[in-house]
């Protein structure tokens, strides 16, 4: 997890990769640890918006791209998010 809001430094990137990280969330881990410490019950789901160039010269990844890549993520997650919620309701 990156504190954010920003993207990766390419010095970010070797760091995150050499400690073994295949993906990494700005809200998802402190949300979820707060709502725990709340007593409330957390599912997290998230989805990547931003795959980051780890080969030098291989460009940056847009703001714009990022939001584009969120709109298609949430076409896929609300259908998913308003299945589970109807299985848990009583």
């Amino acid at each position: 997890m990156s504190s954010g809001p920003s993207f990766e430094t390419p010095a970010d990137l070797r760091f995150l990769r050499l400690i073994g990280a295949d993906a990494v969330g700005m809200s998802t881990v402190p949300e979820a640890t707060v709502a725990h410490h709340a007593g409330i019950r957390v599912l997290g789901i998230s989805g990547i918006s931003n795959v980051a160039p780890l080969e030098p010269g291989a460009g940056e990844v847009s703001h714009e791209e990022v939001l584009e890549a969120g709109k298609s993520l949430t076409a896929k997650l609300v259908p998913l998010i308003r299945e589970v919620v109807r299985r848990l309701e009583p």
